[in-house]
């Protein structure tokens, strides 16, 4: 069965190539614009993991990770944070929010797809 990921970013550049990528790692990709697209996808698919960046219009990622926590249906989603929010405190967190991985921007997408294997695996 095909893996499933959520890519959910504002930036049309990083959505473009994250969706290029994990569609050849054979995942079906839904995609995100926010927070709160992310929510209205989630409540007709169980992806197995959720890209996110925190820092988007509407509804962020911290937001959106409390939601995807509190979610009886969704809580054993995996989460991995991809943002530009580099600090220590950021990170940390992130973390404590129930995120699983947290990769800052700039990134490699070779190190994307990495995590999201060892993760799933």
């Amino acid at each position: 069965m095909r893996k499933k990921i959520l890519i959910v970013d504002d930036e049309p550049n990083i959505v473009m190539t994250l969706e290029y990528t994990f569609k050849k790692q054979n995942f079906e990709v839904f995609i995100g614009r926010d927070g709160s697209e992310a929510i209205h996808i989630l409540e007709n698919n169980i992806p197995d993991v959720v890209l996110l960046d925190i820092m988007m219009p509407n509804v962020d990622g911290y937001q959106t990770l409390e939601i995807i926590k509190k979610s009886e249906r969704l809580k054993h989603t995996k989460v991995v944070f991809l943002t530009a929010k580099n600090k220590a405190s950021d990170i940390e967190k992130g973390l404590k929010l129930g995120a699983d991985r947290y990769i800052t921007k700039p990134f490699s997408v070779k190190k994307i797809v990495s995590e999201i294997q060892e993760l799933l695996s």
